[in-house]
């Protein structure tokens, strides 16, 4: 009897646990089949868009077929307007030589000068290239000058653009003493800086000028007047560029102006120091600044 009761509790138990598994199975499935239909669902969504969107886009494809074969249609009918108006205008030629209004000659000078005036624009169009490359260049030699300089005093040192070179001025009081043309200690670090900037730019040369006041040099020394004390500065500032910092001399020119360039009146003692000053012009070489006028003969 005991037996009996013990089969049944384990036939009641296991009756329970599989109808809670089966509950259990019969969720996940229900769960599975939403998830599949929703799935499903956004597929058939996703693949209808696309459908859509190819068909927008082909579409836009015969639109822009479109487009392009009208394009080219235009661009045939310019293409022939070229030709004509090039038969036309050797036809014009052939006919005023034809009807005497000119002669044949006449007719291939009138070509020569056409060729002429389209050689000429040709050359100036070079030209004007050239020039706005030489402004750039000297453009960027100012900037560079300036920054190797911006430490030096603006009344020490101008430099500015003038017929079309580049002029670097350094006044007399940072140069030399006074009547004397034996270049400053401060002179020389800043003609150091100075020719960095030219030995990197070996397609120009330098010229250097001294000036002076109109006050007339008078000194028991060999020089005679402010021409020779203006030339000695100047060959004194080239020596130093040339010795000192390795500018090659072949590039440098030495002169003096004298006191007959004044950049103000000598009318006082401040005008005066104004005018007393050794400027250092940047400039083409010579060669190839004509090169510029011979490419267009």
């Amino acid at each position: 009897m005991r037996k009996i009761i013990l089969f049944s509790l384990s036939v009641l138990l296991f009756a329970s646990c599989n109808k809670k598994q089966l509950a259990q199975l019969t969720k996940d499935k229900a769960e599975l089949q939403a998830l599949l239909d929703k799935n499903k669902a956004d597929c058939d969504a996703l693949t209808a868009k696309l459908k859509n969107d190819v068909s927008d886009l082909q579409g836009q494809i015969k639109l822009k077929d479109g487009d392009i074969t009208n394009e080219r249609a235009k661009l045939k009918a310019l293409e022939d307007e070229i030709a004509y108006l090039k038969r036309t205008n050797t036809n014009l030629l052939d006919r005023l030589s034809d009807l005497s209004i000119v002669s044949k000659d006449g007719a291939e000078s009138i070509r020569k000068s056409l060729d002429a005036l389209n050689r000429q624009s040709s050359y100036i169009q070079d030209l004007n290239s050239n020039l706005r490359r030489k402004d750039s260049l000297n453009l960027a030699l100012v900037m560079a000058l300036k920054r190797s300089l911006e430490n030096i005093n603006d009344e020490d040192v101008n430099i500015e653009v003038k017929k079309g070179v580049v002029y670097v001025s350094l006044s007399d009081k940072m140069l030399f003493k006074y009547g004397s043309y034996d270049i400053t200690s401060q002179a020389e670090s800043v003609l150091g800086k100075i020719a960095k900037v030219v030995n990197d730019r070996k397609d120009f040369d330098i010229l250097v000028e001294g000036h002076t006041d109109n006050i007339p040099y008078n000194s028991a020394s060999v020089l005679e007047d402010n021409w020779d004390l203006s030339v000695k500065r100047a060959t004194s500032v080239v020596r130093s560029l040339q010795k000192k910092y390795g500018v090659a001399p072949e590039r440098m020119t030495a002169g003096g102006r004298g006191e007959f360039v004044p950049k103000v009146a000598n009318s006082d003692t401040k005008s005066r120091s104004v005018n007393r000053r050794t400027e250092i012009i940047i400039l083409p070489k010579l060669d190839q600044f004509f090169q510029l006028f011979e490419a267009g003969k």
